[in-house]
C-alpha cells in the first residue's frame, strides 16, 4: 500500500474521493461536459453549471445511471481526471484504487467498473458493497455478532442490508433514489402546472422544500420555467405539500424495499435492529421526515448518520488505511 492509494465513492450524483491517511481531499458532481471535435472539457463543478445550458456543439451529462456506469468511455475519462487531480498528472507509484458499487449490480456492471479504474491509470482496483462502505463509515459496530440495518440513498440506488460479523445477512436493492426524486418532481410541475423545468431545478426544489413527512409550518417557493402553453417563460408558486405529493412514489418504493428486507431478517438479527434501530446514509437521507416515516412504517427507531454524504467514501477510507488489502474481504463488490 502506498501514501496515495485511494478510496472512491463512485456516485450517479458525486464523485468522493478519499487519500490513504489524509482524509476526503476531492468532492466533485459525476457531470462532464464533451465537445464534439475537442472531446472532454470539463469535469465537475464546472460541468454541473452547463447543465441544460450548453451550445450544439457540447453535451453536458452524467456518466454515470443507477450507480453504475452507463457511458464506459467517459466514466474512464472522468475517473483518470480525478485520479490525476489527486495524485499528479505523473505519479511515481499508480494508485489501488478502492471503489463502491451497489450491491444489485450485475457481474458486467462491476467488470466495467474494475475495466474503466485500470485504464484511467490505476495500478489495481478492489470492489467494496456501497451499504457495507456506509456502515463501515457511519461507525456501525459490523465487526460484532448483531445486527446493523443500514439504508443507503444515493443518487442512482438504493440500497438495504443488514450487516453482522464483517458481512452482509440480507440486502436488496432498488434503483429508485435521488435522481428519480428529481424525475417525479418535473413530470408533477409539468402535469400540474404546465411549466417545463430542468433537473437542476428540480433537485433545488427537492432540497428547499422536499419532504417525506408533514411540515410545520409548510413552506412555499418560487419555480421558473417554460410556460407548456405560450412557449414563455413563466414564474408559480409551488408548496411543499405539492413536493410531498410528487414524491410520495418514490418514498413508498424505498420505505417497501426496507420493509422486505426486515421480513427476510432472522429473528435473532431482527430483534438487535429493534434495538440499535435503522441508520440512514447517502443524499437521499437528508429528505426531511424520511427518518420519520421509516420509524412510523416499521416501528423501528430510525436515524440520519452524522454526516450522510460522506458515509460510503469514509467506508472505502477505512478499507484503504487498513494496510495490505486481501484478493477478497468480507462484504466486497466482486
Amino acid at each position: 500500500m502506498f501514501a496515495r492509494d485511494l478510496g472512491i465513492d463512485l456516485g450517479t450524483a458525486n464523485v468522493l474521493v478519499y487519500v490513504r491517511r489524509k482524509g476526503i481531499v476531492l468532492r466533485e458532481p459525476s457531470v462532464v461536459a464533451v465537445h464534439r471535435k475537442k472531446g472532454l472539457v470539463w469535469v465537475g463543478s464546472d460541468a454541473q453549471k452547463m447543465l441544460g445550458r450548453t451550445p450544439g456543439e457540447i453535451i453536458a451529462s452524467r456518466p454515470m445511471r443507477g450507480g453504475v456506469i452507463a457511458d464506459y468511455t467517459i466514466t474512464t475519462q472522468m475517473l483518470r481526471y480525478f485520479i490525476q487531480k489527486t495524485c499528479g498528472r505523473h505519479p511515481f507509484f499508480k494508485p489501488l484504487l478502492v471503489i463502491s458499487v451497489p450491491i444489485g449490480g450485475t457481474g458486467v456492471e462491476k467488470r466495467s467498473v474494475l475495466a474503466a479504474a485500470r485504464e484511467a491509470g490505476a495500478r489495481d482496483a478492489r470492489l467494496v458493497f456501497e451499504p457495507m462502505a456506509a456502515a463501515i463509515g457511519a461507525g456501525l459496530p459490523i465487526s460484532e455478532p448483531g445486527g446493523n440495518m443500514i439504508v443507503d440513498i444515493g443518487g442512482g440506488t438504493t440500497d438495504v442490508a443488514v450487516i453482522s460479523l464483517n458481512g452482509i445477512v440480507v440486502a436488496d436493492s432498488v434503483r429508485v433514489a435521488g435522481s428519480r426524486m428529481d424525475e417525479c418532481i418535473i413530470r408533477h410541475i409539468k402535469r400540474d402546472y404546465n411549466l417545463m423545468i430542468g433537473e437542476r431545478s428540480a433537485e433545488d426544489i427537492k432540497v428547499r422544500i422536499g419532504s417525506a413527512y408533514a411540515m410545520e409550518p409548510e413552506m412555499s417557493i418560487e419555480v421558473r420555467g417554460r410556460d407548456l402553453v405560450a412557449g414563455l417563460p413563466k414564474t408559480v408558486m409551488v408548496s411543499s405539500v405539492d413536493v410531498r405529493e410528487a414524491l410520495r412514489e418514490p418514498v413508498t418504493q424505498i420505505v417497501d424495499r426496507v420493509k422486505h428486507v426486515l421480513e427476510q431478517t432472522p429473528p435473532e438479527l431482527a430483534s438487535d435492529i429493534i434495538e440499535r434501530g435503522i441508520t440512514l446514509t447517502g443524499g437521499g437521507a437528508m429528505l426531511r421526515g424520511l427518518d420519520r416515516l421509516i420509524a412510523e412504517e416499521t416501528g423501528i427507531p430510525t436515524r440520519v448518520a452524522d454526516d450522510p454524504l460522506s458515509c460510503v467514501a469514509i467506508g472505502t477510507g477505512v478499507i484503504v488505511n487498513a494496510g495490505d488489502l486481501p484478493r477478497w474481504w468480507p462484504g466486497r463488490g466482486a
